[in-house]
């Protein structure tokens, strides 16, 4: 093979972006870890390009054009993908982990036997016709997810609008100004969930584990929150939308709950709901 066709970790950065163009063969190319990992490559063009298990974990792609690209068994987890032109390519077995996927054409696309276990999609984001991307794994609105383990999950900002999260393991994960509207959320466990600023409007919650659950400044009018498991910690503090039944259910909770201290936000319950002093039950 020809020095300017190499694609081993021997290669030198600078032969790696030369090579970057339409039609490229870049056939199980490694860059993870070299320099060009560090820069930004949105919006390249590499449309046709042979990319047959390269390694391409967090490289920032968005924007770019990878139409009719061969990424078969490519490695994409982490990367950045947003806006990106996709259509026409081959994903067969292409590991999309965590990728961020928001407003990228898949038109045409194969996706069989693709990882999108986290991936990111969004409204805009255009998927093969007839793949079912909503219960693929991936992370967007109505995705489908009941009894996912999303433990300590970066999910923040991330619009989950009308996703099916019953009985999901949500503990520790990071969902910061995500937007829930119409989440079904039933059964979930969000036990310290940082939901500061979330939009929860419509969500249901109902049986949902919040014990030291952050939702200040959290939305949460219309949400249903009958039979709450238990909100010992968790801090509704400036939350929006509380019906004053609905926060006379939640200050009907056992005194034990109520008066609980969250070390993060170091509110207890009972303050951050305004609940009036009551002695334990």
């Amino acid at each position: 093979m020809e020095k300017s066709d190499r694609t081993g970790s021997n290669v030198t950065p600078a032969e790696m972006i030369s090579a970057l163009k339409p039609g490229a063969n870049l056939a199980g190319a490694d860059l993870e870890g070299m320099e060009l990992m560090r820069m930004d490559l949105s919006g390249v063009d590499l449309s046709k390009a042979n990319l047959h298990k390269a390694n391409l974990i967090g490289a920032n792609l968005s924007g770019a054009n990878l139409s009719e690209a061969n990424l078969r068994g490519a490695d994409l987890r982490g990367a950045n993908l947003r806006a990106a032109h996709l259509s026409g390519a081959d994903l067969q077995e292409t590991f999309l982990n965590r990728a961020q996927l928001q407003q990228v054409n898949l038109t045409g696309a194969n996706l069989e036997l693709a990882k999108l276990q986290l991936a990111y999609y969004d409204r805009e984001t255009i998927w093969p016709e007839g793949f079912a991307y909503k219960s693929s794994g991936a992370v967007g609105p109505k995705a489908n997810l009941p009894g996912a383990f999303l433990n300590t999950a970066h999910l923040r900002g991330v619009d989950l609008r009308g996703a099916n999260l019953r009985g999901a393991y949500l503990s520790g994960a990071d969902l910061t100004g995500a937007n829930l509207e119409g989440a079904a959320l039933s059964g979930a466990n969000l036990q310290k969930a940082y939901l500061t600023g979330a939009c929860l409007r419509s969500a249901r919650l109902n049986g949902a584990e919040l014990q030291f659950a952050d939702l200040r400044a959290a939305d949460l009018t219309g949400a249903s929150l009958e039979h709450i498991q238990s909100i010992a910690g968790a801090d509704f503090t400036l939350a929006q939308g509380l019906s004053e039944s609905d926060r006379a259910m939640l200050c009907a909770h056992p005194g034990q709950e109520l008066g609980t201290w969250n070390p993060f936000t170091r509110n207890n319950t009972a303050q951050s709901l305004g609940c009036s002093p009551i002695a334990d039950k």
